[in-house]
């Protein structure tokens, strides 16, 4: 398998083995590691976003990890913004581009381009919440097909987030979300991609979590978080969602005891991977699914 003109993908779920699988890549074809994961950019949640450590960053070179202030928030645009160049600077020194994360939208924004929609008023996104919680989401779905028909067959019915945002697109642009997208292309070629996702059977992982719940806490989280505390970062802010800050504040307010906040911890992270791998199914079809025992064959192919 030739990589020498790729750039590689690599995601899957929250502990299934990405940084890893990067590394492994990086060491047989000269590449160097770009961050997708949208809490490893925050240079104070180190433990708590599983950010790779300082022997993992002497072995390979590593970009975009630990560099952005909890303080701003970081939106997708600024991170493809940052991610383009950064491509295009390993591509000149003659190197791969390996790009790994959990952050399913992040490879979307790379690989399909993203949309440049106007700010819609905060008045206008609260009336069209409202009006779904109001009438449910068959209800609501059956109103946006009516305002937006282009949108048939593009939405899954029971997506409640994405047909609010298809809602309020149409509602303040007068035109299509799917417009908006058919209009929208990315820096690079679809062939230039090697896309790959890890697809770790759901129980094994459950495991990995736990196991790595566990470390996160002996290796440091709590202090992480005090320090997070101290500096007093608004609520509204992106890095507030870092799964471990909220659970971590109830243990230091003696809300709850430590066996209590790992399992909670444990839990939403078990939720997340669980979103992420729905956000595979319906927006990773074309990447190759890896399962963990195919791994080793897949690395001699290269």
């Amino acid at each position: 398998m030739d990589l020498r003109s790729k750039i590689i993908l690599i995601s899957g779920p929250t502990a299934s083995g990405k940084s890893s699988l990067a590394i492994k890549i990086a060491k047989k074809i000269n590449g160097e590691i770009i961050n997708a994961d949208s809490m490893q950019v925050y240079k104070q949640l180190k433990i708590l976003s599983a950010r790779p450590d300082l022997k993992q960053f002497q072995k390979i070179r590593h970009h975009l990890y630990g560099f952005h202030d909890v303080k701003k928030n970081f939106s997708t645009g600024d991170w493809l913004k940052l991610v383009n160049k950064t491509i295009k600077n390993v591509q000149k020194r003659k190197r791969i581009p390996i790009l790994v994360g959990g952050t399913g939208l992040y490879f979307k924004a790379l690989t399909d381009g993203l949309v440049k929609i106007p700010k819609i008023s905060l008045k206008l996104r609260n009336q069209i919440r409202n009006m779904q919680k109001k009438l449910g989401q068959k209800k609501f779905y059956e109103k946006l097909l009516k305002l937006d028909p282009l949108l048939k067959g593009k939405i899954n019915p029971t997506d409640s987030q994405r047909s609010i945002r298809a809602y309020e697109v149409k509602k303040f642009t007068k035109k299509s979300l799917y417009e908006w997208f058919k209009n929208t292309k990315s820096n690079f070629l679809e062939a230039d991609f090697l896309k790959v996702y890890i697809d770790y059977p759901r129980q094994e992982l459950i495991g990995r979590i736990n196991i790595r719940t566990k470390e996160m806490i002996e290796s440091g989280a709590i202090k992480e978080v005090k320090n997070f505390i101290k500096l007093k970062v608004r609520k509204d802010k992106s890095a507030n969602k870092a799964i471990g800050v909220m659970e971590i504040k109830d243990f230091l307010n003696k809300e709850k005891d430590l066996e209590q906040i790992k399992e909670k911890i444990a839990i939403k992270t078990r939720q997340y991977a669980k979103r992420q791998s729905t956000w595979a199914r319906g927006n990773m079809m074309s990447w190759i699914k890896l399962k963990p025992k195919d791994i080793n064959k897949f690395l001699k192919k290269i």
